[in-house]
């Protein structure tokens, strides 16, 4: 079975899906080292969770076929931020390391007619802790 390209006929699941494998890619030619993908817990799921160095980063990947409703990392706002910020503690509770340096980044991955654009944002925004 062959995949299409075409991100305008990939269903919302499979596009999500898409995006975060093409994340997940860029990480690593950055340098992150994937730990787990998709950490699901009773307050949500992460999207990604990697280590850059010495830092334990929490990653949520954003995609957009179009910049109709704005950039793909503008859709992680403050509630998002909580979210997220909940996720990690239970992450770090759940592994016993509670003495780690970690940070929040976004992933945009844009993906239309013209091309797919990946943007790493590293240290987006400061966690409540």
């Amino acid at each position: 079975m062959r995949l299409r390209s075409d991100s305008k006929t990939a269903p919302a699941p499979r596009k999500g899906a898409l995006g975060e494998d093409l994340a997940a890619a860029h990480l690593k030619k950055a340098g992150y080292v994937i730990l787990e993908r998709n950490y699901r817990c009773l307050v949500g799921e992460m999207d990604i969770v990697a280590r850059d160095g010495d830092v334990l980063v929490f990653v949520e990947v954003k995609s957009r076929r179009s910049g109709t409703f704005g950039e793909p990392e503008e859709s992680v706002g403050p509630g998002k931020q909580r979210r997220l910020t909940k996720i990690s503690l239970q992450y770090l509770n759940q592994k016993r390391l509670h003495d780690e340096k970690c940070r929040f980044d976004v992933v945009s991955v844009r993906m239309d007619p013209s091309g797919t654009r990946i943007e790493i944002f590293r240290d987006a925004f400061d966690g409540l802790w």
